[in-house]
């Protein structure tokens, strides 16, 4: 098991950052969940630069883009990192951020899709982070029960899930590090810097917007580079807005596909697990250790507070 330290849970009081690092955000999309954060949650926001420029199709240039986060890294009085929403950007800076004052001044950094590539950089320094809604996505429809599961885990009250079977699920249970996040960065990611180590972990995945036959390409680079093989077990989140060819369709749903690809292994698996682009989007703690038991009955997944908090 990598070792794996908690930053300070947060109190009220706070200040947390929240920033672009990637595509544009209209600020005025962010507003209401900065408003949850200082009127409900009790924290004080430091607003990136990156929340009101544009470059682009991303917040700002990658310069810049950079910038906004080593300022949020390097400030010790930021407790946590909350991103404004992902898109695509973070994994063309990522190679360049200084972590030296972060490991000084350890802080909670938060989000999900893209911003996958800062999740697996911070795992791999040896601290958890949070796979969770984003400022944008906090107070869409259907998300107060995800808003809540990220509080309690910013605040030290790790969360606990219990969700409905599913016809393709695989029985068993297992407790080990969760890791994972966005199944095209963590192709992506694989040969790379921020490559995720999943031997003997609990792998999430979930995605949007792919065509059926590409997420069966990104499985296969998964299998090829072994990171099935040796998992813990298996949550299979959200696949959003999936494409098909026309003619000749592909065959297979997404579940279908996933399941094709670990059918061999025996490992627990479940899916349509509440995690991905859509609004209930539970938090994962990413390095942290969870048990995880699919029975005939339920899928349960619970945090466990097994780490030093710094």
């Amino acid at each position: 098991m990598n070792p794996i330290l908690f930053p300070a849970f947060l109190k009220p009081g706070d200040r947390v950052g929240v920033l672009a690092p990637a595509s544009i955000v209209k600020y005025e999309d962010v507003v209401p969940g900065i408003r949850l954060f200082t009127e409900q949650w009790g924290l004080e926001v430091v607003e990136g630069k990156t929340l009101r420029t544009s470059f682009n199709q991303f917040s700002a240039s990658d310069e810049d883009r950079l910038a906004d986060m080593q300022r949020m890294l390097d400030d010790p009085s930021v407790k946590a990192i909350i991103a404004a929403r992902g898109g695509y950007g973070c994994s063309r800076i990522v190679d360049n951020l200084n972590f030296d004052n972060f490991l000084k001044n350890p802080k909670w950094i938060v989000g999900f899709s893209d911003l996958t590539a800062f999740l697996a950089r911070t795992f791999q320094l040896g601290y958890a982070s949070i796979h969770a809604p984003m400022a944008k996505t906090i107070t869409c429809a259907g998300a107060e029960v995800a808003a809540e599961s990220l509080r309690q885990m910013l605040f030290g009250e790790l969360p606990g899930y219990e969700v409905p079977v599913h016809r393709l699920n695989r029985t068993g249970q297992a407790t080990a590090q969760v890791v994972g996040g966005n199944l095209c960065l963590l192709a992506h990611m694989i040969g790379s810097e921020t490559e995720t180590d999943t031997d003997g972990k609990i792998l999430f995945i979930e995605d949007i917007n792919e065509y059926l036959y590409n997420l069966d390409r990104m499985m296969i680079q998964l299998k090829r580079s072994g990171k099935l093989d040796k998992l813990a077990g298996l949550v299979v989140g959200q696949f959003t807005d999936m494409k098909d060819n026309n003619s000749p369709t592909f065959g297979k749903d997404s579940y279908e596909i996933i399941a094709e690809h670990v059918a061999e292994f025996d490992y627990p698996t479940c899916y349509d697990f509440p995690v991905g682009h859509v609004g209930d989007n539970r938090a994962m703690g990413v390095g942290m250790r969870a048990a995880f038991k699919v029975s005939e009955q339920a899928v349960e997944l619970r945090f466990l507070s097994n780490s030093t908090a710094v």
